[in-house]
C-alpha cells in the first residue's frame, strides 16, 4: 500500500514538473500564444471592465497575432469567474481582469475555491477610477446633505443597487452608510449593468457608479450625479463635487482593475503580456479613450503588482471586519 502510494505520489510529482517544463519550453519557444487568449471578466457584460477591455484587447490581438476575446462570468462579487480563472490551465491562453473587491471577496465568502493571492499570477496594473454617487431624477435630493437628510427621514425605504455582494460598489456604498450614519436598502445585481438598468428605471434609488458608466447616462439626464468619490473633481463632470465639498469629511474611495494570470504561468508569457500591455496602455489614443471613460492609466509590472496586492487584500479586510460586513 505505501509503495503504491509513493509510486503515484512520485508519478504526481513528475507529471506537474514536465508540464510546468512543458509551459516555460512553449514560451521560450515562441511557440506562444498557439490559440485564441481568452480574458475573463468576472462582471457582467457592459460594466465598467468591459470599456476597460474594449480599450486595448485589438491591439493586444494584433501584438500577439492571436485572437484575443473576453468572456463574462458574472455573479457572487467576481467569485465566480475567479474560480474559473484559478483552475484553468496556466499556459498564457486564460487571463482574468481583477478590481479591488477580488481581494475584499474573502470577507464575504467563507468557502472559496482558491486564494485571492496565492492562486493567481500578476501581471500588469492596468488603470484606477473614481465612483460617483448617482440617484434616479425622481429622487427629492439635490444633493449629498439633502440625500443624507431624506434617508435619515425614511430609514430603511431608499434601496440603492449595486454589481453584488463584496463588489466595488457594495463597498463603497457602505462605507458611505457608515461615514453618514444612514441607512439604505442594498439591492445586489449580478453585474453593475443590471443594476444601472434598473436605477435608470427607478427601481432603485441610489448608487455609487464608477464613471466610466455614470458619465453618458449623467449628460443624458437618465440620473443626477450628487458627489464623486476621488479628492479632486472630474474632468468629464467639473461642475459635480468631490464628497469632502459635499459634506462628507474625509471620504474618499477609489477602484483599480489589473491584469492576472493562473498560478503557474509561465514567467516569460508574463514578461511579454506585461511588456506589450503597458505599451498599448500609454498610447495617446488608448490614454485618451479611458481618460473620457473616467479611467486613469496606472500602470505596474507584475511585481510591483504583487506587493500592491497583498497591501490592498490587507487593508480590505480589515475595512470589511470594522465594518463587520456578511454576505
Amino acid at each position: 500500500m505505501i509503495d503504491t502510494y509513493k509510486r503515484w505520489a512520485l508519478k504526481s510529482v513528475l507529471m506537474g514538473a514536465v508540464a510546468a517544463s512543458s509551459g516555460l519550453a512553449l514560451a521560450q519557444s515562441g511557440a506562444w500564444p498557439s490559440q485564441t487568449i481568452k480574458i475573463i471578466i468576472p462582471f457582467a457584460a457592459g460594466g465598467a471592465t468591459d470599456v476597460l477591455a474594449r480599450a486595448f484587447t485589438d491591439k493586444l490581438s494584433l501584438a500577439l497575432k492571436q485572437p484575443v476575446v473576453v468572456d463574462n462570468r458574472p455573479g457572487a462579487g467576481s467569485t465566480l469567474g475567479a474560480a474559473q480563472a484559478a483552475m484553468a490551465k496556466p499556459d498564457g491562453h486564460t487571463l482574468m481582469i481583477m478590481s479591488t473587491s477580488h481581494l475584499f471577496a474573502p470577507a464575504l465568502y467563507k468557502d472559496l475555491s482558491y486564494d485571492a493571492l496565492t492562486s493567481f499570477t500578476p501581471v500588469t496594473r492596468l488603470v484606477g477610477s473614481g465612483f460617483v454617487m448617482v440617484v434616479h431624477p425622481a429622487v427629492p435630493a439635490a444633493n449629498v446633505r439633502e440625500f443624507i437628510a431624506l434617508a435619515k427621514s425614511q430609514p430603511g425605504h431608499l434601496n440603492f443597487g449595486s454589481s453584488g455582494n463584496g463588489g466595488n460598489q457594495h463597498l463603497v456604498s457602505q462605507m458611505f452608510l457608515n461615514a453618514t450614519s444612514t441607512d439604505v436598502k442594498h439591492i445586489p445585481y449580478k453585474g453593475s449593468a443590471p443594476a444601472t438598468t434598473d436605477l435608470i428605471g427607478g427601481q432603485v434609488q441610489m448608487s455609487f457608479m464608477a464613471l466610466s458608466n455614470a458619465i453618458p447616462h449623467v449628460r443624458a439626464g437618465k440620473m443626477r450625479a450628487l458627489a464623486v468619490t476621488t479628492t479632486q473633481r472630474s474632468a468629464e463632470l467639473p461642475g459635480i463635487p468631490t464628497m469632502v465639498e459635499a459634506g462628507v469629511p474625509g471620504f474618499a474611495a477609489t477602484a483599480w482593475l489589473a491584469l492576472v494570470a493562473p498560478k503557474g504561468t509561465p514567467p516569460q508569457v508574463v514578461a511579454r503580456l506585461n511588456a506589450e500591455l503597458q505599451r498599448i496602455m500609454q498610447e495617446p489614443d488608448t490614454v485618451k479613450t479611458l481618460a473620457n471613460a473616467g479611467f486613469d492609466v496606472e500602470l505596474a509590472g507584475p511585481e510591483e503588482l504583487g506587493a500592491y496586492m497583498r497591501e490592498e487584500s490587507g487593508k480590505w479586510l480589515q475595512l470589511a471586519k470594522n465594518m463587520n460586513l456578511s454576505q
